[in-house]
Order: C-alpha cells, then structure tokens, then sequence
C-alpha cells in the first residue's frame, strides 16, 4: 500500500504537536504547588505516554506501509503495544484529572469517582458491543473484528468517559478546568482507540485522523491548568446520586435482552463487561453503605456530644438545670435515699460590680472545681445559672447535713486572683428525697430551703421544713390580696396619740396603717408593709396614707383643735423624684398647714445614702412641713450625721427608754440616763425631743426628770380609730369660757382659742444659747411622732 505524499510530512507534524502537549504541561505543574502540582505531573506524564504511544504509531504507520497487507501479525502485535500504552497513558490522565481543585479531594472520594466511572464505562462499553457485533452489525462492513488492540483502547474510552463524566458532574462551580481537562481525556483516549483500530485493520486513514486529534486534546488538557479554582469542595452527597448506577444498569439490561431477542451469542468479553459492571455496582453500593453507616455514626456522635453540651454548663463544666433534671429524674425510681443541696454564693454581684465580670467568671469556675474535687463519687454537682449552684447526692439526711457543713468552708474560703483575694460565703438549702413525691417538688423545697438560709441571715444550712410552705403561700396570698385592699376598702388608719408631759394631754398622732382582710383577718403591718416594699406596692400605700391622713388632720383643724399629725415615709418613697410634688399636692388639696405635718423618717433610711437623703429631706423641709428621725439610738445614726441632717424632731427608741434602770441621785429623782444624754444633744442641736415606748408610770417619771416634754407609748394609748382620738382630745381641751385656770399649767398666759387658722405654728430652731427647754412651758406644737415598725408590731 502506497501512501500519499503528503501523509510522511502530516505524519511527522503530528508528532510533534503532539510533543508540545506534555512540555506545555510539564510546565504548568511547575507553577502549581501541592496536590495540584501532583496532578498536573500526572496529566504530563500520562500525556506524555500518550504521545510516545501515538508517535510509535506513526513510525509504524510510515515505514510498514508498502507491506501494509502482509504484516498483520506485526501489525495486530504493535497495535495491542500501543493501546496499551494509550490505556497507560490514559489511566495517569485520568489520576490527574482527579486530583485537580474540586474533582476528589480524600482517596476515598476519588476511589468512588472511579467506581462510578468504571459502572458507566462498563455500561457504554457493553451496548457498543451489542450494536457492533452479531447480529446488530450498525457499521455494516466497517465493523471492526475482535482484535485485542481495539478491545483494550475501546474499554480504555469508554472508562475514561465514564469518570469525565462523574467527575464533571460531582465538581462544583465553576466547572471550567475539570471540564476542559475531562474533555481533553476524551479526546485522548479516543485517539488512541483509532490509532490501535487503524494499525490493527482500518487502516492508515483511521490511525492518522486519531493522531491528528492527540495533540488537540493534550492541548484542551495543558489549558485546562490556566482555569480557575472552583469553589467549595467536591459535592459529597453519596445518597442522592443514585441514577449513577441506575441508569447504566438499565442500559445494560435492555441491551442483553434486546441482544438475545435478535439471536445473538454472548462472548467472553460481553461477559467481562458484565462481570465489571457488577462488582462495580456491588462495590460502590458498598462504599455507600459504609458511608451511610459513617455519617449515622457520626450523627451519633454529635448528637451523642450535643446532647451533653445541652446538659453541661459551658463555663464551669458542670452539669446545667437539664443535666440536674436528667439525674434527678433518673433517681426517682431508686430506692436508695437521696438528697438536694440548694447553693448559693452571697455577695456574688458585688464581685461582679467591682472587681468586673472576667474575675466574677474566674470565681464561678473555682467553685466548679471545688465542688468536684470535694463530693463523693457519684454525687453530681450543677451550675444552675449565675451564682446558683446544687448538689445531687445519694445520702441520708443527716449525712447530708455533715457535707453541706463541709462545703460551707470549702466554698467560703478566699478566692485567690492576679486582682486581689476575693472573699464569699455560701448559704445552702437541704431538701430530702423523701419529703418530695416529684422532681418539682423536690427542687421547689430546696429552692425554699435556700430563700430561709438566706433570710436568716445566709452563710448557714438550713433543711427545709413544710412550715416553709405555709410562709410562701401565706406571702402569696397576701401579695395578691394587697393589690386590691385599697380599692375594696380594706385599709384604715389608726392614730396613736403622742401626749404633752406630765399633763398627759394629747397634742399629736401618728397615722398607722392598718389592713382588715374579710377572710384573712387583721393583717400586721409589720407582715404587709414589708411584702409592700418588695412587690412595688409601698408608693401607692404611701400616697394612699398621706392624703388620708391629711384630709383627718384637716377635719381636727377644722373642728378646732390644735393638733399635728406625723405620716411615716419609707425609703423607697423618699428617694422617689415624685415625692416632694406628692406632700406639696396632699397639703393644697385638704388645706392643711404644712407645719401640722410631721414626716418621719428612720435611722435605716440614713444607713443607706446619706447625702441624697439629705437632699430630698431638704426639698420637702421648703414645703413647710416639719422631719423626724424616727428610733434614734437603734444604732445606725452618728452623731456627725445626726449634725448634717434637716431635721426638726428626735424621736428616742424604746430601746432606751427602757434600758438601765434609772438614776438616783441622793439629792434628787430617779431619770434615765440615755434620755438625758439625748435630751441635751437635742437641746444642743435646736430640736425637739419625743420619748417613744412608755410602758408604765416609773418610765414616764424618769423622762420627766430628763426634760423631756413629749412622749408616746402604750401608757398613753395604742393607736385608736379617729373618732377615738377626737373624743380624747375633746376631753382635753378646757370648757368654753372657762379661765385659763382650767387649762394645764404649760397653757397659762395663752389664748383659749385653738381654731386651724391660728395655732401656733413649727418650733424655732433652738441654738446653745437658748438654754434649756422650760418643762413648764407648753409645747404642744414642737413634737415629732412615733417608732411606727415597733408599734405596729406590738398592735
């Protein structure tokens, strides 16, 4: 066979088109780094066998021309060398494609790719065979023979078909590079299909229409390195693709029986691709199955680690309220006595506001490892938010006690920090197993436990107790019940009268609340009041009190007699901006002088902000009305304070009324030494002097002796309902035209008439130079009121 003349010259450029292929890759994967170096040097090498292969072809195809027709042996022997050289060639391409950016990145993932590409290239490579051979025969005579050259090129496409195709479709966008690389493979491949055909029996023009081809798709390949990255990795569902292995089985399957329906025999090949297709399918349906198995267990895994981290506080490592709940819940069902401990740290938030949250955490963490490292094995120790903390344990009560001592010391001991030691204590509340028949109740005993530590004054254990019940749902019910005792009518006032010494006349009252509940009964105001300032109510109290007792003090004045009323305020109330606004409208509205006003005021109220209390004592003193330091000598007030307060009236507490018993001098009578201290210091400081608490007859002659001009107590009365007090005062006052004989001997000189527009109006300010008060003269007018929280307890 004689071939063209120009075939030698397209010959030899082919070759070296085809040369230039694997140089262009061997220098981009100079440029790359890391695995995708690795794959373009497998692309290169894989090319580059590919060339030599087709090079080889076309030697032979060259020099063995004249004997074309007599050399079918050496022919079909250097066309199987070269197609195996292609299927060489192409295996590396193929490895190189999968280790570009996106294509596999893990050898398991590349191992399915290669599954899947081997099931469709099985698949293609069998109904090829079927419409190639007998009977089907669709190329008609230009049906190739089975010659092994074109067996092994033809499977080598169809493989490399099926993996392009995989992997095109499993990379992520953008798919430029893998696409142009898969192409480029195919292309190759293809080539090396019709090279190893035409040498082994189509002849030259097939060969040299596959060389003309090889370097176009060693050139798609080497461009493919210039493409971008795409983004993301691989799509690693391994589920959702089932139409992989699906589709190509069907393919196969219609084409066997359509096969058998035409009379055609099945070959050992056909039966090696169906051999192929299957243990590919079986094993890539077993990689899916161990991928599957994977992910569940590790779904297990993380749920496994979840569900822990639902149940364990992130900062101390402890359990949190549901890890606490899960415990509890699963000792319920023991029988075996266990126990709550109820822990928390007492003046926490004052870490927190001056030492800063990051040393407040520090604090919280030390705790958590001092409960760990101090509990039994199998006691559970919880952080059940901020400075709350509980222990679960399996103990008898009694032994449950003995550790919750313990862990009084463990936990109060000194925190050390970069910042400076930190000092706490801890209250604990104890709540058995056996005085619950819930988890609720469980945690709501020792939570109730907890609340009475800390009311008794924390820094103890305290076991709960079903007495504890009693309290909180009396507290309950009185909260729900107050907030509607004004609008039922259920609060009045109560007046005690504070008395002019020793004339025993009344020249005063302090306004008292009190609550008469329908079925409740009488009420303590040492039980309400305080619920009141806890739950939002003492303002609206007060504002209720202030204008009740204003408008009765305005009746008195009114009817004519000379009396003052003192109004007890609560600390809450006297910082309120609103206050000064409320005394000055309570006054317009029932027209009542503002120095028969008295505001009372307590030593527990100077405790807390002295100079802002000085301010708001300050503005309300400009509206007219007149102060009292309420239970003087309780022990908060000090004398330099006592000197920068505004205030008209001293109040002494009962305290030392009835303290010591009185001084006798040998020359004169028995008085009260504190009293008299007292006396002088308000006498000093221009004030007026109230004893408060005279119980009985001895008492009331010492404070007389003092100096002190006006007392109160249970010797002059409790606190009567208003009609009471104005029959007491009507008693008092001296008949109409009588002589000023008839009156106590302080009222000798003054005028009888005692009517709202002239009565005399709040005592001046005494200085040291004014001397001692005069016992006979009458003060009835420069008095203050009553210790309000002692009395309303004793009511």
């Amino acid at each position: 066979m004689q071939l063209a003349s120009g075939v030698p010259a397209l010959a030899v450029t082919t070759g070296l088109a085809s040369c230039c292929g694997p140089v262009m890759l061997a220098l981009s994967a100079q440029r790359h780094v890391g695995a995708r170096r690795f794959g373009h040097w497998l692309l290169a090498i894989g090319g580059g066998l590919a060339a030599a292969s087709a090079g080889l072809g076309l030697v032979a195809l060259v020099t063995m021309a004249a004997q074309w027709d007599h050399e079918q042996a050496q022919r079909t022997g250097l066309a199987t060398l070269i197609a195996a050289g292609m299927a060489v060639g192409g295996a590396l391409l193929c490895a190189g494609l999968l280790r570009l950016p996106g294509a596999a990145e893990t050898p398991a993932a590349a191992l399915r790719l290669v599954l899947d590409g081997l099931v469709i290239g099985a698949a293609l490579w069998f109904v090829g065979w079927v419409l190639l051979a007998e009977p089907t025969r669709l190329l008609g005579d230009l049906t190739p023979s089975g010659c092994l050259a074109i067996l092994l090129a033809s499977g080598t496409a169809a493989v490399a078909v099926g993996l392009t195709f995989i992997v095109g479709a499993r990379s992520r966008a953008p798919r430029r590079g893998v696409l142009l690389a898969g192409t480029g493979v195919n292309v190759v491949t293809g080539a090396g299909l019709a090279i190893s055909a035409g040498i082994c029996q189509d002849g030259p023009v097939v060969a040299l229409v596959g060389a003309v081809l090889l370097p176009f798709g060693l050139l798609m390949v080497a461009l493919a390195g210039r493409a971008p990255d795409p983004a993301g990795g691989p799509d690693g569902d391994v589920i959702r693709r089932g139409t992989y292995a699906v589709l190509p089985m069907v393919a196969m399957a219609v084409s066997a029986v359509y096969h058998m329906l035409v009379g055609g025999n099945f070959t050992i090949f056909a039966v090696v691709a169906g051999i192929v297709e299957g243990f590919g399918l079986v094993a890539r349906q077993y990689l899916a199955l161990a991928d599957v198995r994977a992910y569940a267990g590790r779904l297990a895994e993380r749920e496994a680690h979840f569900r822990e981290l639902a149940h364990t506080d992130p900062l101390t490592g402890l359990a949190n309220r549901r890890g606490l709940l899960r415990a509890v819940q699963q000792q319920a069902d023991s029988e075996t006595p266990w126990v709550l401990l109820g822990l928390d740290l007492d003046g926490f938030k004052n870490v927190n506001d001056m030492r800063g949250h990051d040393v407040g955490d520090a604090v919280l963490i030390e705790v958590g490892r001092r409960l760990k490292t101090n509990l039994r094995p199998g006691d559970l120790a919880a952080r059940l938010g901020g400075d709350e903390f509980a222990v679960l344990m399996r103990a008898r009560p009694a032994e449950a006690q003995r550790i919750a001592e313990r862990l009084l010391g463990v936990v109060g001991s000194a925190y050390q920090h970069e910042a400076g030691a930190v000092f706490l204590s801890v209250s604990i509340g104890v709540a058995d197993s056996a005085d619950a028949t819930d988890v609720e109740t469980l945690l709501r005993n020792a939570d109730l436990a907890l609340r009475y530590a800390k009311q008794r004054g924390k820094n103890r254990v305290e076991r709960y107790d079903v007495a504890y019940d009693n309290l909180l749902r009396r507290r309950t019910t009185l909260e729900h019940e107050l907030r509607g005792a004004i609008e039922r009518d259920e609060l009045h006032l109560a007046f005690q009268p504070v008395v002019a010494v020793p004339s025993v006349r009344p020249v005063g009252a302090e306004a008292l609340l009190r609550w008469h509940h329908p079925e409740l009964g009488n009420v303590g105001p040492d039980e309400f009041i305080p619920l009141a300032e806890e739950c939002g109510m003492i303002a609206k109290l007060g504002a209720w009190v202030l204008h009740r007792a204003c408008h009765q003090l305005s009746l008195w004045l009114a009817a004519g007699h000379d009396v003052w009323v003192s109004v007890n305020v609560s600390p809450r109330e006297l910082h309120a901006p609103e206050y000064v606004l409320q005394v000055t409208e309570a006054l317009r509205a029932h027209r009542v002088p503002p120095q028969r006003l008295v505001l009372e005021v307590t030593e527990h109220a100077v405790a807390t902000d002295l100079d802002e209390l000085i301010r708001r004592l300050r503005a309300l003193r400009l509206t007219g009305v007149r102060i009292a330091l309420d239970d003087f000598g309780a022990g908060y007030s000090s004398l330099g304070q006592l000197r920068r307060l505004p205030i008209d009236i001293l109040k002494i507490d009962h305290s030392l009324v009835a303290g010591p018993e009185p001084i006798r001098p040998p020359d004169g009578r028995a008085f009260a030494p504190m009293v008299d201290v007292v006396m002088r210091l308000g006498h000093q400081l221009g004030l007026e002097v109230i004893a408060e608490g005279v119980t009985n007859p001895t008492e009331l002659a010492a404070v007389v002796e003092a100096g002190c001009r006006f007392g109160q107590g249970q010797l002059f009365g409790w606190g009567v309902p208003a009609e009471h007090l104005e029959a007491m005062l009507e008693a008092a006052s001296p008949p109409e035209g009588s002589g000023s004989e008839s009156r106590p001997q302080g009222d000798r000189g003054r005028s009888t008439s005692r009517t709202a527009g002239n009565s005399r109006s709040a005592p001046r300010q005494r200085r040291p130079s004014d001397g001692p008060a005069d016992p006979k003269t009458d003060g009835a007018q420069n008095a203050g009121s009553v210790d309000s929280s002692r009395e309303m307890r004793q009511a």
